[in-house]
């Protein structure tokens, strides 16, 4: 049995999940037993997502390896049939999977993401490349809808929403929810990945970036591009103009993309009204500063 220490940040994001302390709980039976049905060697330190373990590891033949660890649930089950379905050339190669746990074996990729580019602009144009790639693909059957997922925060919203404190804030949330309705009608059928940013893009050998950790989604693309506009703030503010950064950084996926900006500014609220609902269930009585800062430079009218 290979031992090992479980990050204190995963003990940490999970505090509140009773089902994730138990999982994590068993997690070290857990790996144990992939490292023996796959004949794995564990090749360095554990490292961590959010919500995962990612052990580095040796396979039988000596290529180099990660096993991949996380509780299942609907935004991961689908993971390994996501990343087979897109063009192998953007995303990271999935060599075993076990669908009854969302564990996977994905090739090792370079410890290197589109945050460690010097240039901003270039890392948002890098990512907008793969995300126009990746967003062309139909999605499988099995993967769950973008519909179904707007049309829980729109039914959930009115219950939310008072929770608000700011009245202003409250109205902004109200104007993002209609925004939603409008446009469930047309919820789209692409594969979406639902959560590129700049750390779900590392480097590889094989090709000079690839895609990792999708949560996969089928959708309309427009409802792709909240996660890269909150990343490098630090970017953005140094601008000195905050709002017109937000707004070049998306028009620029938008352009590059080649999505309906309307659209586009449509579903990015829809984003930041499901990231308000999520806020207000955990206790939160003001939206996030960055959620904030991003809807009013998308669509200043919100106030």
């Amino acid at each position: 049995m290979t031992d090992f220490v479980i990050p204190p940040a995963l003990w940490h994001a999970h505090a509140e999940d009773e089902d994730a302390l138990r999982w994590l709980k068993s997690l070290p039976e857990t790996a144990n037993s992939y490292l023996d049905r796959w004949q794995l060697t564990v090749d360095g330190p554990p490292l961590h997502g959010g919500a995962s373990l990612v052990l580095p590891v040796r396979r039988s033949d000596g290529v180099p390896a990660m096993l991949k660890l996380q509780p299942l649930n609907e935004e991961n089950a689908a993971e390994a049939l996501g990343l087979r379905t897109w063009d192998s050339n953007d995303v990271v190669q999935v060599l075993r999977a076990d669908d009854s746990t969302a564990t996977l074996l994905l090739e090792r990729l370079q410890p290197r993401s589109l945050s460690d580019v010097p240039d901003d602009v270039e890392a948002t144009r890098i990512l907008a490349e793969l995300l126009a790639r990746l967003s062309v693909v139909p999605a499988p059957a099995q993967v769950r809808t973008l519909a179904e997922v707007a049309g829980e925060m729109v039914a959930d919203a009115p219950e939310l929403i008072p929770e608000l404190s700011d009245p202003a804030e409250r109205a902004l949330v109200r104007r993002c929810v209609a925004r939603v309705t409008e446009l469930l009608a047309e919820p789209g059928d692409r594969l979406l990945h639902w959560d590129l940013h700049y750390d779900n893009v590392l480097g590889s050998e094989r090709a000079p970036w690839l895609v990792i950790d999708p949560k996969p989604l089928a959708g309309d693309p427009a409802f792709e591009l909240l996660p890269a506009l909150g990343n490098r703030w630090d970017d953005l503010i140094a601008t000195g103009d905050l709002s017109g950064a937000i707004r070049y950084r998306f028009d620029l996926m938008v352009d590059v993309v080649d999505l309906d900006r309307d659209r586009a500014v449509g579903w990015t609220l829809g984003r930041i009204l499901q990231n308000v609902l999520w806020d207000v269930e955990d206790g939160e009585r003001r939206i996030d500063r960055h959620q904030l800062a991003i809807a009013r430079a998308l669509s200043p009218t919100l106030g």
